[in-house]
Order: C-alpha cells, then sequence, then structure tokens
C-alpha cells in the first residue's frame, strides 16, 4: 500500500503540474489577444444532480475568469468564450459575436491560442530535461564497455546471434549507449555489427522485425550477460539455510546448466508456469524443492570461468537441495550490470545544459513517434495503458531525479498527443484553423460541433482500451 500511494502521488503531482501549464499556455495567448477566459480549471467539475463538481473555486474582483479544481482527475479545461470545446456550450453560440471573443479574432490568433498549451508543454520537457542533466549530469552504460556481451533467445540466434557476442552498430552506425534505443536501432536495421572473440561478424535482419516482439518474448531478444553470482543472501532465505555466501556461483538448477541471472530467471519462469498447473499443495511443494550446482566463492577461478558454462567438469561444485518460498524466491541478491562495469558519466555547465537537453528530449520525441507504428497491431493495441500502466512508471520510492525525468518524458506524450489532428484535441482546432487559412473559409459552426462530439467519443474509447488493458494485465490476463 506504501508503493501505491507514492507513485500515486509522485502521478498526481506530475498530472497536475503539466495540466495547469498546458492551460497556462492556452490561458497566456487567450489574454494576450484579448479573448475572455471564463473558467481554468484544474480536473473536471462534471456536475452530479445539484451539485456543480467543483472541489474548490474563486473569483477574483474585476476578473472574467473563474479558478477551480474539480473532482474528476481525468486532466483540466480552459474555457474560452465563444468557442466550441468540450463544455459544448452552444448556447453561448447562438448570440452575436462579441469583440472579447475566441470567433471574433483573426485565424492567427486563434491558432497561436489553441497550440500555446502544446508548445508549453514541448518547452517545458526540454528544460526539465537540460536541469536535470544539469543538476544530476547523465549516466549511461556506454555498449562498448560491456565486454560479457550479450545473452540471446532462440529467435536471435535464428538469425546468427551467439551468446556473449557484443553489439557493435547497425547499418553502418555504432551503438553508443545501452537503452531502449538499442532495440529500435535492431528491429528496423537492416544489418546489424557484432564482435565474436576477435572477428567483426554482419548479420543480416530480418524485413518482419517488431520492437514489441523483441521486448515482450521471453527470455527478451538481448539482454546483458549477467554471469550468476550471488550479491547477497538475506537472513532467514532458504539460500541462508543451504549455507549460500555472496560471491558463489550458480551452474545448475535441477540439472539444466546456468551461465548467467538470465537463464536462471527462464527456469524460475518455467517454474513458475508450472506452478499454475499444480493442483494440490503437495504438487506445489516438490515443484518447490529444487537442486543447483554451486561453485563456491573459495573455490572461483577466474571471469572468463563465469563467463561461460564450457569447462564446466573441471570446476569443483557443490550440489545443494533446496525449498523455494512459496513466491519461488531463493532468498539472494543477484549481481547487475553495475557490479561488473562502470557507467560513462558526463557533466554539463549551465548553458551546456540546454542543447544536451535539447538533444535528449529530441531524441526521446523521436522514439516515441517512432513506436506509435505499433498501435496498430494487434499486440500493439494490448500493449496500451491507462492511468495504471503510467503510474507504475514512477519509481517505488521518491527519487527526485527518476521523478523529473518522467514528468518531462509525460510532457512530451501530452504535447505529442494533443496535437494530433483529432477533433476535440488541440491538433483538431489546429487542422480546421489551417484550413480556413489556406481555403479562406470557416467551417460551419454545425460541423465544429458534430466534430467535436465525434472525438470526444474517440478519446473516451481509446481511455478506456487503456484503462481495461491496465485492469486485465492486473488479473493476468494479459
Amino acid at each position: 500500500m506504501e508503493v501505491f500511494l507514492i507513485r500515486l502521488l509522485q502521478f498526481m503531482l506530475a498530472i497536475s503540474l503539466l495540466v495547469l501549464l498546458h492551460e497556462g499556455g492556452h490561458f497566456f495567448f487567450s489574454k494576450l489577444f484579448g479573448v475572455r477566459v471564463e473558467k481554468f480549471y484544474l480536473f473536471f467539475d462534471l456536475g452530479i444532480g445539484k451539485w456543480k463538481g467543483q472541489l474548490f473555486k474563486f473569483k477574483p474582483k474585476k476578473s472574467d475568469t473563474e479558478y477551480g479544481v474539480g473532482w474528476l482527475p481525468l486532466g483540466g479545461y480552459c474555457k474560452i468564450a465563444g468557442m466550441i470545446d468540450e463544455s459544448f456550450d452552444t448556447e453561448q453560440m447562438k448570440q452575436p459575436v462579441q469583440p472579447w471573443e475566441f470567433r471574433s479574432k483573426p485565424a492567427w490568433q486563434r491558432l497561436l491560442i489553441m497550440i500555446g498549451g502544446v508548445l508549453v508543454n514541448f518547452l517545458l520537457a526540454l528544460f526539465i530535461y537540460s536541469m536535470v542533466l544539469f543538476y544530476w549530469g547523465d549516466s549511461y552504460m556506454a555498449m562498448k564497455d560491456m565486454t560479457m556481451g550479450m545473452k540471446f533467445n532462440q529467435t536471435a540466434k535464428d538469425i546468427g546471434f551467439r551468446d556473449g557476442d557484443i553489439l557493435m552498430g547497425y547499418d553502418g552506425k555504432t551503438f553508443e549507449r545501452f537503452d531502449v534505443d538499442v532495440y529500435r536501432h535492431m528491429a528496423d536495421a537492416k544489418t546489424v555489427t557484432v564482435k565474436r572473440g576477435e572477428k567483426e561478424i554482419t548479420l543480416n535482419m530480418p524485413e518482419d522485425m517488431s520492437l514489441l516482439t523483441m521486448l515482450k518474448e521471453e527470455p527478451q531478444f538481448a539482454r546483458p550477460f549477467i554471469p550468476a553470482e550471488i550479491d547477497s543472501v538475506m537472513p532467514g532465505t532458504p539460500a541462508e539455510k543451504a549455507g549460500l555466501k555472496k560471491g558463489d556461483m550458480i551452474r545448475a538448477l535441477n540439472g539444466v546448466e546456468i551461465d548467467s541471472w538470465n537463464e536462471f530467471t527462464h527456469q524460475i519462469g518455467i517454474l513458475s508456469d508450472r506452478m499454475t498447473e499444480a493442483k494440490t499443495a503437495k504438487d506445489s511443494l516438490a515443484l518447490r524443492q529444487i537442486t543447483i550446482a554451486v561453485e563456491h566463492a573459495s573455490q572461483s577461478t577466474t571471469d572468463a570461468n563465469a563467463k561461460s558454462t564450457e569447462g564446466m567438469a573441471e570446476v569443483a561444485k557443490d550440489t545443494i537441495a533446496l525449498t523455494l518460498s512459496p513466491d519461488l524466491l531463493m532468498g539472494v541478491g543477484q549481481t547487475n550490470l553495475y557490479s561488473y562495469y562502470e557507467p560513462t558519466k558526463v557533466e554539463y555547465g549551465f548553458f551546456e545544459s540546454f542543447p544536451a537537453g535539447i538533444a535528449y528530449g529530441w531524441n526521446i520525441l523521436r522514439g516515441y513517434v517512432n513506436d506509435l507504428k505499433y498501435v496498430f497491431t494487434a499486440d500493439g493495441a494490448k500493449s496500451l495503458g491507462g492511468f495504471g500502466a503510467i503510474g507504475s512508471l514512477f519509481p517505488e520510492s521518491w527519487d527526485w531525479h527518476r521523478f523529473w525525468l518522467m514528468t518531462a518524458f509525460l510532457s512530451i506524450i501530452l504535447a505529442f498527443m494533443n496535437i494530433l489532428p483529432i477533433p476535440a484535441l488541440d491538433g483538431g482546432h489546429v487542422l480546421f484553423l489551417l484550413y480556413e487559412i489556406i481555403t479562406r473559409r470557416k467551417p460551419s459552426e454545425n460541423f465544429m460541433i458534430r466534430a467535436e462530439y465525434v472525438g470526444f467519443g474517440i478519446l473516451i474509447l481509446l481511455m478506456v482500451v487503456a484503462n481495461l488493458n491496465d485492469i486485465l494485465r492486473w488479473l493476468g490476463y494479459l
């Protein structure tokens, strides 16, 4: 429950900040051009019966704007006079045009009012990235330093990859850092170059590669090779009772050779699948009783032995029987990338951080836009997530570094999604305004109202699908 509340608080804080500034962009340009803003709300004040739906509201003296907080945390809105929007205030549109209304202003001013929110969100994301780089710098794992290479699944091996291959580049370009872009580049590449031993080998990639498939396959297409070396042992656990110590290497599980934590996790996953088929407590207990072959820290020789199971017969190993916990945990801390590699760290001065932040944000946006093509596939539709999926992206404990990175990412998403040419979104209004500027003909109010209803329906449908996916994942159906 504590983790849930921490994530919820971070999510609400980030969304509130982004919505306020997004609507503030519309508000700024409206006031700049003398357009009256009737309501400025964080969250929606959807009325129920006689209750108007406001948790809080106030209207300063000599102000035309009512400020408030609604009860429905699905965004917010800035109600601009003389504009057809999500309020569907058609009665106002029947009145004579007033000079302080949106509809009375030139098309170019209305265009700036409509893109104001997107502009603020995009600039905000770049500013946050810049300040994160200035304050914390950048830290990443350089691909050239990952000398133990990668562990590949069967799909990758069918293409020609081999465990231990070091990813060098794609289509004549170099892999710089280990992040999701590595998978994006491999999914879109025609060729990928790897270092195998002392040789560089170029592999031809199939044309039907999919980023979603690469990441969703179990095990994944490629993941860093991490030796199955125990980093720590938790007290009172099966591992402690079995006498395991820090530095011990797991070499086999139930007779299956283990060369890495990657393989260990895969074998535990197979056990987990079999556990779901267990019909009795006795069956479950039998599955949890495992044997492992262990090379103790005092017997360990070199990192070369840790990297490969070749020559295992010459390594002295103890066979240990133990019973895993009901959730299939042994009670050991696993080593990770940072146990074997030093991350590359880059510091930025104040003025240096801005071009770096712009480049960082642009790369995030480019990757996000590139991934949208998967939304129109069956797997892509299943991968859509709602508020639960977004909230789960925040860290389990409060971490300002990750909070601001996540807030910037959401700001970019909010900017891009809002500029899509869908009625009811800013992009829909922009589309109709561009049509008016080019043709010098203004769409009729009846058309605009109908388009708003259609767009609003599309948004509701997408929201239902995304949040339904969250529920299905929670129930274990996705």
